[in-house]
């Protein structure tokens, strides 16, 4: 395949959409899952019923060892990844900051942050022409938390977010000579299912009325933005943090 697209956390919500549009537009998918396997599943079986190709990995991104097994089976199944979409991510309930334990934290940062770091040095390694590859793009989805600091529900998570994307930003100086564009979206209020991970599933319908455009946004019209910057469309957008919030 000439077009290798990587997606963490593919198997649901932000993911999932992302690699049904990224299939209907040629890409080769790889749907990275952690513990749901008859969702990621799903995905690959929509995708190939469209006459795409994908494959289901199982990895917590967190742990480099399952990291490498991951793109390692990337490499002898698909080929060359030119593409990923570090889409993987956790929330935990709602809690004051002194209210956090430090395993909570932990496991934010562990996921949300390294495990980005772990998957885009292996992409860059693949990608990068100073490493023999031909270039390739990088999405990093953030949130609109990290401006806002998400007070008194997940102050852990929107400053993960602030993470993703100052490592957006210094990563996309780091390769932008080596053929590599990296960029962030910065979702906002979406109809997902991380909310209600998070103890609070009607967390859009209560939170509406501070969204200027007055609806939650959907997976699908995250996703729209996702694959235009990893497209040619997009071939000298780099660095940037594109917020797809409804103004919010």
């Amino acid at each position: 395949m000439d077009r290798v697209l990587l997606i963490t956390g593919g198997s649901r919500g932000i993911g999932a959409a992302t690699a049904l549009l990224a299939a209907r537009q040629g890409y080769a998918v790889a749907v990275n899952y952690t513990a749901h396997p008859e969702a990621a599943d799903e995905v690959v079986r929509q995708i190939r019923a469209g006459g795409g190709q994908a494959l289901a990995l199982q990895a917590d991104v967190a742990r480099e060892d399952q990291v490498l097994a991951m793109f390692a089976a990337i490499d002898a199944s698909l080929g060359r990844l030119c593409a990923l979409v570090n889409n993987a991510g956790v929330v935990d309930l709602a809690a004051r900051v002194d209210e956090m334990s430090a395993a909570r934290l932990k496991r934010m940062f562990d996921i949300n942050v390294i495990g980005s770091f772990l998957c885009a040095r292996e992409a860059v390694r693949r990608m990068s022409t100073k490493h023999g590859g031909s270039g390739g793009a990088i999405v990093n989805v953030s949130s609109a938390a990290a401006r806002l600091g998400s007070p008194a529900q997940y102050v852990d998570y929107a400053a993960s977010k602030g993470a993703i994307d100052t490592f957006t930003i210094g990563l996309a100086k780091e390769v932008a000579a080596e053929g590599i564009r990296v960029n962030a979206v910065r979702p906002g209020l979406i109809e997902t299912e991380i909310h209600a991970s998070g103890g609070l599933p009607e967390r859009v319908r209560e939170l509406v009325h501070q969204v200027p455009m007055r609806r939650g946004g959907s997976a699908d019209e995250v996703a729209q933005a996702i694959v235009w910057l990893l497209s040619d469309a997009a071939s000298y957008t780099t660095m940037s943090l594109l917020d797809v919030s409804g103004a919010r």
